[in-house]
């Protein structure tokens, strides 16, 4: 998880604001002056071009580290999964149907043009995704381990074939982003192909303009739903690098949405212009207390279950997260986009309260007794210590581990805090080299890769050897089975009785202890434009940009 350094002074300045802090989250807008005259809002800026320290003109939608960002507004999904909620929204696809587990059948939409006047068709999918089997380089999103074939089977039907029953697959699928067979066909190295020069799409936009600093989009007068995109330009500005620079820019207004982290976001930057500034902080990924399931005492159940009520959540929410956050539930989904996935019944969502006596009970129960300095002994009669390995330069991580080395020595527990570089942190979690420390899962739209990367037996590996996502080293046949019945199901109660299951090794095996969701950093300023996604309107997430544009409407003063 790539996090930015931060400056510990002034976050924690902003808990003396944190009503105001609220006080921006509301959701609640207040609208600008119009700059159009004739319905359209003029044009919105984005802060980045993407396409790394040197752009160039690059609209390759495969080509992930050098694609400028605005290939994004040029080229679509058959779906979008729209990231707040997960919600399955139709796109270039109208519907989709299971002829049965291992044939998923896509109707396209019709009267769908290229932004050149050809007409997109079934063909242009399947030709998309054959090309990218035949350049493999280009699979980046890895559809092609999952599939046997994509056919063409009607003018508006497309069929895939999947190696294994399972919808697991489904939202794969659709993060390819589909290209014209008329133009496609005609490259003779497509892993080479910049596509600098009227990238052709069925997107909202066109590209009009291109240099280092700057790249302007139009408005797609061909656009199949062009009736609800009501922005005639999307600029995208090259950023500095420097956060203090961003920050001041956003907050000069010259970029319309942004999704940086800025330290007290209530002073920098809706105070500057509190009727236009807001933000929206929508919770995303989990963010737990990691423990080496390789050794005492973190390889007793009874041990990590008394656990889960020691942390003060709420402080660390609170004071270490500035009150951005929300805290995190036991069951490892993100609530409350992913509350559908709940098992009926879960009591709170299931999020633990801190309850220091419980856990303190828990402990003794569970044969950790103290002596009588007050240490808390382990099964051989020693006093326990261990080390919670935290970056140094993540100021918020710091100020988070001291709360929970507070709870934890509150117990009894001998408990030092390991302060590191994040490169270092990164390298000790995949290789095992620690005792406790922070780690992020979860929060994936895909729910066998949500549960199946921090879990799955197949994403780790011995202590020393550098685990592929299970850093905790969790290794469970009943895990595993839910997992491959999850990734198997192809309807939705079958999924979510595994994920239900799942969600029970969460709450009593607890290989991990959730503690706050982090937060997906989105601003925007509603001066030119109003119908940014909120906390009072959350129908999609700050980045969820296709269906972000067709929400835009003018500001009026």
């Amino acid at each position: 998880m790539t996090r930015r350094p931060r400056n510990i002074t002034a976050l924690m300045a902003t808990l003396t604001s944190s009503c105001l802090l609220l006080a921006g989250c509301t959701g609640t807008e207040e609208s600008g002056g119009s700059v159009s005259t004739d319905g359209m809002i003029s044009h919105i800026s984005y802060a980045g071009i993407g396409g790394g320290s040197a752009p160039q003109a690059n609209y390759n939608p495969f080509l992930d580290a050098s694609q400028l960002v605005a290939t994004n507004f040029v080229y679509e999904t058959l779906y979008v999964i729209e990231q707040n909620s997960c919600k399955e929204v139709p796109w270039l696809a109208k519907s989709y149907s299971w002829r049965d587990s291992r044939t998923l059948v896509f109707d396209i939409r019709d009267g769908v043009q290229w932004n050149d006047g050809q007409a997109f068709t079934a063909k242009d999918v399947a030709f998309t995704f054959n090309m990218i089997k035949k350049h493999d380089v280009l699979d980046t999103k890895g559809v092609w381990p999952l599939l046997d074939s994509v056919k063409a089977t009607g003018d508006d039907q497309v069929t895939f074939s999947l190696k294994e029953p399972g919808a697991s697959p489904f939202t794969i699928i659709n993060s390819v982003r589909i290209v014209p067979e008329h133009i496609w066909s005609k490259v003779k190295d497509p892993t080479k192909f910049a596509n600098a020069k009227n990238p052709v799409g069925t997107g909202p936009m066109r590209v009009k303009s291109f240099n280092p600093q700057q790249v302007v989009t139009e408005r797609n007068p061909r656009y199949w739903q062009a009736d609800k995109v009501k922005v005639k330009e999307v600029w995208f500005k090259a950023n500095t690098g420097t956060p203090e620079i961003e920050q001041l820019k956003m907050g000069r207004g010259e970029y319309d949405t942004n999704g940086m982290f800025i330290p007290n976001v209530q002073k920098s930057y809706v105070d500057r212009d509190p009727k236009h500034h807001h933000y929206w902080y929508a919770p995303g990924m989990v963010m737990s207390v990691y423990m080496n399931l390789t050794k005492a005492p973190f390889e007793d159940v009874a041990f990590r279950r008394a656990l889960t009520s020691a942390f003060d959540r709420g402080s660390v929410a609170r004071k270490a997260q500035l009150g951005y956050v929300k805290t995190a539930s036991q069951t490892g989904l993100v609530l409350p986009g992913q509350s559908d996935w709940l098992p009926p019944g879960t009591k709170d969502g299931g999020r633990v309260g801190f309850d220091p006596k419980a856990a303190e009970k828990a402990l003794t129960e569970a044969g950790y007794k103290k002596d009588s300095q007050g240490r808390r002994l382990g099964k051989d009669g020693k006093p326990i210590s261990f080390k919670f390995k935290v970056p140094t330069a993540y100021t918020d991580w710091v100020a988070a581990a001291e709360i929970l080395v507070k709870n934890l020595k509150a117990l009894g527990l001998q408990v030092e805090l390991d302060r590191t570089s994040p490169e270092a942190h990164d390298e000790d979690r995949a290789y095992g080299r620690y005792d406790m420390m922070f780690g992020a899962h979860g929060g994936d739209c895909n729910m066998s890769l949500g549960f199946g990367h921090p879990l799955g037996s197949d994403g780790t590996a011995p202590i020393g050897k550098r685990a592929f996502s299970n850093e905790v080293r969790w290794k469970d046949k009943k895990t595993d089975d839910l997992l491959a019945d999850l990734r198997t199901a192809s309807s939705k109660r079958d999924q979510k009785k595994a994920v239900a299951g799942l969600v029970e090794i969460m709450q009593t095996e607890v290989p991990m202890i959730p503690i706050w969701y982090g937060a997906k950093w989105f601003q925007y300023d509603t001066t030119r434009a109003v119908g940014w996604p909120n906390a009072k309107n959350p129908y999609a997430a700050g980045g969820d940009n296709l269906i972000l544009l067709t929400h835009l409407r003018p500001a009026r003063g």
